[in-house]
């Protein structure tokens, strides 16, 4: 998919004054001036792809360990060739990996940055290229598709800012990852040492929920003591304006089952008297939202609170809600929200699947004796699973259903007319938020004005419709956070042909350039 509204900020025009003092706080070895010129963060983007190529071609679905420990291994190497004491945290066979600049300075703040380095399965049959594991170089072509070039020009040569380069995990998330190591190899070019400690976490679950990311931490809390943490995970804004996020949604499962007869019956001689749970599942479901997509759940919404500084907030970001129905291809939104921002505030309830019968060239003419949905929540800092869970179950027991545990035994069957099993769970990523003005919100935000200018001004968002595991870092660490993604909205992240266009690339090596060089 294309956006036509990305947009590329212009380096901040800099006075002769400001380049003097640059070049003499650099030449002392002190914390850099905040600005990584654009040409530098080229150079030394250019410098990385290399490894960039040699990194995407290492498979890394969290359900093969041995491919988990091949992706710690190498990005150990990576870090210490840029000088990062390492250390691979235990995490049953599937190790996370800790870095640390040295030089650690009791009078700096420490900020530990989190990114992940598995990635989504990929079916390869999907993707327009030889294999999901093989990176390519590609270019618009002239019917708006993808083309794919010789990427010798990428290692050596003049770079196209929107080439992209597609591969599995090219931007969700071992694009970050490189764009901090050609950071840091522009940091230690210059001569200049950070402005505060730095810290780094990779997830080797990421992909899978987190659902160690907790225990991990617990057991290596003082080793990642910190004063903030910094996640550079999931999409910017469309406008590819840089963006602060500050809150993101958590993710539970749920199953609905309701049960017909015992087994599925002959539809010709038992349609018209067996009742069909496949029609009565769509029934309860319809019951679930309206027309609008608003959920109707009693009390789904009752925990939602939204402040007119927060709808201000929201208000401000410069959606072109117009071009995304168009991308999107619907005629019309659903009415959770006034616009995109405010629908992210509240929790979702999504079928993601249904089944009964069999479907194509496998259909039978029978009544069936189950049907199936499978659902996901997403959830919110007010509104967790075993909230959510709760009132959709009080719900199936308004409409008339009796809730049984597993199959319903010959007196359920006898006693109750409809019949159904309900059942919910995290699935390991809770719901997190901050304040949009906290200390880390208003360093965050200086030093991406400081980089690219403060017109247009970065984009803030209150919540994020996606996920990952703020929380549960939170919980263990307990500091306060800001997620600053770095790749472009268009990046197919957990589809097929995912990818990462290399503009961003260059501007996620200034914008962690910066991070690390403004005092917090």
């Amino acid at each position: 998919m294309h956006l036509p509204l990305l947009h590329r900020p212009a380096p901040r025009p800099r006075t002769l004054l400001a380049l003097l003092a640059a070049a003499l706080i650099a030449g002392t070895g002190l914390a850099q001036a905040a600005d990584l010129p654009q040409a530098e963060a080229e150079r030394h983007a250019q410098a990385s792809y290399r490894e960039y190529f040699e990194l995407l071609s290492l498979p890394n679905d969290a359900i093969v360990p041995e491919d988990i420990r091949k992706n710690v291994d190498w990005l150990a190497k990576a870090f210490e060739k840029r000088g990062f004491s390492t250390r691979q945290l235990d995490n049953d066979g599937k190790p996370m990996l800790y870095a640390e600049l040295p030089g650690h300075d009791a009078a700096r703040k420490t900020v530990l940055f989190y990114m992940h380095l598995d990635g989504q399965p990929v079916i390869p049959a999907q993707w327009a290229q030889k294999s999901p594991w093989t990176p390519v170089l590609k270019r618009r072509a002239a019917d708006g598709g993808w083309e794919e070039i010789d990427a010798a020009p990428l290692f050596d040569g003049p770079v196209d800012p929107e080439w992209r380069v597609f591969g599995r995990a090219s931007a969700d998330d071992k694009g970050p990852i490189m764009m901090m190591l050609a950071a840091i190899d522009a940091l230690k070019a210059a001569g200049g040492t950070p402005a505060v400690n730095v810290k780094v976490i990779l997830d080797s679950e990421e992909e899978k929920g987190s659902p160690s990311i907790a225990k991990v931490m617990q057991a290596h809390r003082e080793l990642l003591a910190c004063d903030a943490i910094v996640i550079h995970d999931g999409p910017m804004h469309a406008t590819n304006r840089p963006t602060l996020v500050f809150g993101n949604r958590g993710a539970a499962e749920a199953r609905l089952t309701v049960y017909g007869a015992k087994v599925p019956l002959h539809s010709g001689h038992y349609g018209n008297y067996a009742p069909n749970p496949a029609q009565r599942l769509a029934s309860l479901l319809a019951s679930m939202k309206n027309e609008q997509g608003r959920v109707t759940v009693a009390g789904y919404y009752d925990r939602v609170r939204i402040s007119a500084a927060d709808r201000q907030v929201m208000a401000a970001v410069p959606d072109d809600e117009t071009a995304l129905r168009r991308r999107l291809g619907i005629a019309r939104t659903d009415k959770v929200g006034a616009n995109y921002q405010e629908a992210m505030q509240y929790p979702s309830l999504n079928v993601r699947g249904m089944a009964s019968a069999a479907v194509g060239d496998k259909v039978a003419n029978i009544v069936p004796d189950r049907a199936v949905a499978e659902l996901d929540l997403r959830t919110t800092p007010d509104s967790d699973a075993a909230y959510l869970g709760a009132q959709i179950e009080k719900h199936i027991l308004k409409q008339g259903y009796h809730l049984v545990k597993g199959a319903p035994s010959d007196e359920d069957r006898a006693r109750y007319d409809k019949l159904a099993t309900f059942s919910y769970q995290s699935e390991g990523a809770d719901a997190a938020g901050a304040p949009i003005d906290s200390a880390i919100g208003r360093w965050a935000y200086k030093s991406l004005t400081d980089s690219f200018g403060a017109t247009p001004a970065p984009v803030r968002i209150r919540m994020m419709g996606g996920t990952v595991p703020t929380a549960e870092i939170v919980k263990v660490l307990q500091v306060p956070f800001a997620i600053i993604p770095l790749v472009n909205a268009d990046n197919n992240q957990h589809a097929a042909n995912e990818n990462l266009r290399l503009g961003n690339y260059v501007s996620g090596v200034r914008t962690i350039y910066s991070l690390m060089t403004h005092p917090f």
